[in-house]
């Protein structure tokens, strides 16, 4: 290792560490081009980080599709998209399928269950179905709800928290300057503002993207900066799972040293961010890869299968958890 990436490591012990102030898009830009040699010490820096700023415990989430399938747009990562030739089809969920899985995910320990649609936006018959399911849950689990479902306006964000909803999911997906080779039928902009209307609503704002997609290192870099700048409560980190019959199926999945130095860089430009590992880890690190995450600034996962793709069984996840003495944080402290 040589001065400079010591020198990094330093700036970011004393800036992050010592005074809680993330890194900026040159700063991560270092910390992402650090050598192998120097994944180690990088991780360990951001799981102090992660103690000092956040404390040990771990939030845990489960997630359910409301509406699979037949989106409009072409997120070019995206088997859910009604453009490209994949396996999923279009497919409802009924109210009391959604109340039979919230209380599934609490029994996992749980303190969040997101409702997600794979829409464009919410029309009508979308919006009074989320409201039907919300009552039905809160009648019955005793859990926050979430929910993502694509870019809203003014008026939904208001009816969505007045619903009861606490937090809202809507992620950039990936840097402004690469989102054009990722999306091409709405735009980063449209995004933002989104997330604007639902941080104004007093809402908490969850956001984050997917990592893998083509990206440089200046653009993940960058990334991290956008997001850092947003101040996110929560930042889910994905990582591609290229899904066949989309246009990024023949990608490779981020090498696990590249995915892990990408943990530890976010971690240092968000140290007080919720910071959830979510879909592609089993595929991009594996079970070793998501045992040094949890210990490299990961705070937060999602249990079960993701929307398309399976996940860890969520018993393995919790064991995990308890196995490097890391408590779920309880229900009352995430309100």
């Amino acid at each position: 290792m040589t001065t400079t990436q010591f020198s990094i490591l330093d700036i970011a012990r004393a800036q992050v560490l010592e005074e809680g102030v993330g890194l900026t898009q040159e700063q991560a830009l270092e910390v992402l081009g650090l050598p192998d040699d120097a994944l180690e010490p990088l991780l360990e820096l951001a799981h102090e980080v992660r103690m000092r700023w956040c404390g040990p415990e771990v939030e845990v989430e489960g997630i359910i599709s409301l509406k699979t399938g037949g989106c409009p747009e072409d997120c070019h990562f995206c088997s859910q998209s009604g453009l490209f030739d994949s396996p999923v089809r279009s497919a409802w969920l009924d109210v009391p399928s959604l109340v039979e899985a919230a209380k599934q995910t609490a029994k996992t320990g749980a303190t969040e269950f997101c409702i997600v649609a794979a829409v464009r936006g919410p029309n009508e018959r979308l919006m009074a179905q989320v409201a039907a399911g919300i009552a039905a849950i809160k009648d019955e689990v005793d859990i926050n709800i979430a929910c993502s479902l694509g870019m809203l306006t003014p008026e939904q964000v208001e009816q969505l928290a007045a619903m009861g909803v606490h937090r809202y999911n809507h992620n950039l997906e990936t840097a402004r300057s690469h989102f054009p080779n990722v999306v091409t039928t709405h735009t980063w902009e449209e995004r933002w503002e989104t997330l604007r209307l639902v941080r104004e609503a007093g809402m908490e704002v969850c956001c984050g993207g997917i990592l893998g997609m083509g990206e440089t290192v200046e653009q993940r870099a960058e990334f991290a900066a956008q997001l850092a700048a947003l101040t996110p409560d929560e930042v889910p980190l994905n990582f591609l799972n290229p899904r066949p019959g989309t246009p990024f199926g023949d990608l490779e999945p981020l090498d696990a040293r590249d995915a892990l130095r990408a943990v530890a860089a976010f971690r240092l430009a968000l140290p007080r961010t919720v910071l959830r590992f979510a879909g592609g880890r089993e595929i991009t690190l594996g079970d070793l890869g998501a045992r040094q995450g949890l210990l490299g600034g990961i705070n937060a996962v999602i249990v079960g299968n993701y929307l398309t793709t399976l996940g860890r069984p969520a018993e393995s996840d919790i064991d995990l958890l308890g196995e490097l003495q890391m408590p779920i944080k309880a229900l009352n402290e995430t309100i």
